[in-house]
């Protein structure tokens, strides 16, 4: 009888098991096909991140193997505040670099196929073409007045692009920012070239 009772509190004084509904679980392949297209677009967007910096910085190291060290230019008496032909070379590679860069974000961005920047595209190759053609131009065949059109010509093919890069990414026009430095500066030198009649 006593045996019995116990039992029965026993049985009573358990708590009815809980129902917990199971956790919803995505199907294997489902998580491994979204992994691998997750996977082919980051190696989509590295790809063409190397192909926008590499593109440029190819073209100006070919043009300064090609035309040299520029001889016309170390031959001159220059002003302590001109810079050496080094320089002038490592700041065209860092132009080349950061302009790639601003252009591949304008272009991740979709910038150069939007109605409004139709131009960007425009402005970017030329102020590539007009880096590249203003080192021969000036530091080996010593043509002064043409390296001067061509800074003040550059110059406003960088504004261009900074107008034109500031609607679509912020950081792609403060990569710009250096690069109008760096001609601004360029074109000051050049001015003082032509004055002192190269």
């Amino acid at each position: 009888m006593a045996s019995n009772t116990l039992q029965h509190r026993f049985t009573n004084d358990q708590q009815p098991p809980l129902n917990i509904p199971p956790i919803p679980t995505k199907p294997m392949s489902t998580t491994i096909t979204k992994q691998g297209g997750n996977k082919a677009k980051a190696q989509r967007a590295l790809r063409s991140l190397a192909i926008g910096i590499a593109v440029p910085f190819v073209l100006s190291m070919t043009i300064i193997l090609v035309f040299g060290s520029g001889t016309k230019y170390r031959a001159l008496s220059k002003p302590f505040w001109f810079p050496p032909v080094w320089l002038i070379h490592i700041a065209s590679l860092g132009s080349s670099i950061l302009m790639g860069l601003a252009a591949w974000l304008v272009w991740a961005d979709g910038g150069f196929h939007s109605q409004s920047n139709s131009n960007s595209m425009f402005f970017y190759i030329a102020q590539i073409s007009l880096s590249v053609v203003w080192g021969p131009v000036v530091l080996v065949f010593g043509a002064a007045w043409i390296g001067l059109v061509l800074c003040l010509v550059h110059f406003g093919t960088l504004i261009a692009c900074y107008m034109s890069f500031r609607d679509v990414n912020p950081f792609a026009k403060d990569l710009v920012k250096p690069c109008l430095a760096w001609v601004g500066y360029l074109t000051i030198v050049n001015c003082h070239l032509v004055c002192v009649g190269i």
